[in-house]
């Protein structure tokens, strides 16, 4: 089968990454900044702040983001676009008024005075998280990637004002970061001209809960995700404390814009191979996954050489005097297998296989949390980075593994193979939107 390589996709890929560049570039600048400015205890708070920012974000991806990008996709008309858009956009601002909660009451316990400003900022930027999704489903790229810029822009201004005038400036950069989260949603909603709908009534209600039974599992998914691929941070600062998890926070904030492109990648393709699948040509489904695969690793592996070069030049008082040559080596070793199973995770969620997802997941989620405990316990905390690799190299074999099973069974449906974990599983794909 020939294979013509997606140009409308490589458009669309580079308007987005552009939108992402902007709020990788300020991320990036802010944790330099904060990483001169803080003592160890201070960044490793703010850090942590950021961990459960992503853990945010994951479970709005997975409950919210995700399902609506998806289900927005196959509907017929704007009445069934509409309807899930109210229905994901309601529990999107549930999900993030939790993160929020659930943020402020754990950095309070880890020696933050209040918390409460970190927990504003990571619901707010939970709850753009969702739109911005949403609105790429819509297919309104430039007002998203305007959106992106009105939020750094605003932003950087907010955060270089506390920086200069706060003496103690790590809760207003939380309470500034919030403000231009919220600024950027704003944005978003008067360009493209729609009122911010959000409903708790009995049908919107009854929308998704009929949904459920295939979004529990997507839930299960996010949060054995956020386990196997948040317990380095947690279990360092949990056990050695925030200021012994700072000399890795700063070498791993240097590959934050991997996760940024890698987003970008994933709101590019996920709609289009939706509507790949809805029409039943799973191969090139599977062409696309494994050539974007192919980028997005070696894009990883090259990003991580370049960076080998720079850990040199950083100093800090975080960094305790930590091997960054070392951590930077090893981090490499986390990034690389995310980059690389990205695809064949995004084939499975479309094939509504969360079930699929979440014990793969939890598979890379114990052998990380053993491996790492192990590794605390007899070794300085850079080691724990060891068991990370370790986690994230079998999530990458097994999303493989069962994504190549899939789409063999879609397309040989006479000669079905099924694997060991599919034999017992029935397979749940998303119902066609019937409006």
């Amino acid at each position: 089968m020939t294979f013509a390589f997606p140009s409308h996709l490589v458009r669309r890929l580079v308007l987005m990454i552009g939108g992402e560049a902007m709020q990788s570039g300020f991320h990036f600048a802010l944790n330099i900044a904060l990483l001169h400015l803080l003592s160890a205890q201070g960044y490793g708070l703010f850090a942590i702040a950021m961990v459960m920012g992503g853990v945010g974000l994951s479970y709005i991806r997975s409950l919210t983001a995700v399902p609506a990008s998806i289900w927005m996709s196959k509907s017929t008309n704007s009445a069934g676009v509409d309807a899930h858009d109210v229905a994901f956009g309601t529990a999107a601002l549930i999900v993030a008024l939790l993160m929020a909660v659930g943020t402020a009451i754990l950095m309070h316990l880890l020696g933050d005075p209040s918390g409460i400003a970190a927990g504003c900022f990571v619901g707010a930027w939970s709850l753009r998280s969702h739109m911005r999704t949403a609105f790429f489903a819509r297919r309104q790229q430039v007002v998203v990637s305007i959106s992106d810029a009105a939020f750094t822009m605003v932003g950087t201004f907010l955060t270089a004002l506390t920086i200069w005038l706060a003496q103690e400036p790590l809760q207003m950069v939380f309470y500034a970061l919030a403000v231009a989260n919220v600024f950027g949603i704003f944005v978003l909603v008067r360009l493209a001209r729609r009122t911010l709908r959000v409903s708790f009534r009995m049908p919107t209600r009854r929308r998704y809960i009929r949904l459920w039974h295939q979004l529990r599992w997507s839930a299960f998914s996010a949060t054995t995700t956020n386990i196997q691929g948040q317990c380095l941070a947690l279990l360092v600062a949990g056990i050695a404390g925030p200021a012994a998890y700072a000399p890795l926070a700063a070498v791993l904030v240097l590959f934050a814009p991997l996760r940024i492109i890698s987003l970008a990648f994933v709101n590019m393709t996920q709609p289009e191979l939706a509507r790949l699948m809805r029409n039943h040509e799973t191969g090139r489904v599977w062409a696309q996954a494994k050539i974007w695969a192919i980028v997005m690793g070696l894009g990883g592996l090259v990003y991580g050489c370049a960076i080998m070069f720079v850990l040199p030049t950083i100093k800090s008082q975080a960094l305790q005097d930590a091997s960054v040559g070392f951590i930077g080596f090893f981090v490499i070793a986390n990034f690389v297998p995310i980059m690389l199973y990205i695809m064949p995770r995004i084939v499975l969620e479309i094939l509504g296989d969360f079930r699929i997802v979440a014990f793969t997941t939890m598979g890379g989620a114990v052998v990380g949390l053993v491996l790492i405990a192990i590794l605390l316990a007899i070794a300085s905390p850079p080691w724990a980075l060891v068991g990370s690799a370790v986690s994230e190299t079998f999530v990458l074999a097994a999303s493989w593994y069962f994504a190549h099973h899939r789409i063999w069974n879609l397309e040989h449906p006479d000669e079905a193979r099924y694997s060991r974990l599919g034999s017992w599983r029935r397979a749940v794909p998303f119902a066609t939107a019937k409006r």
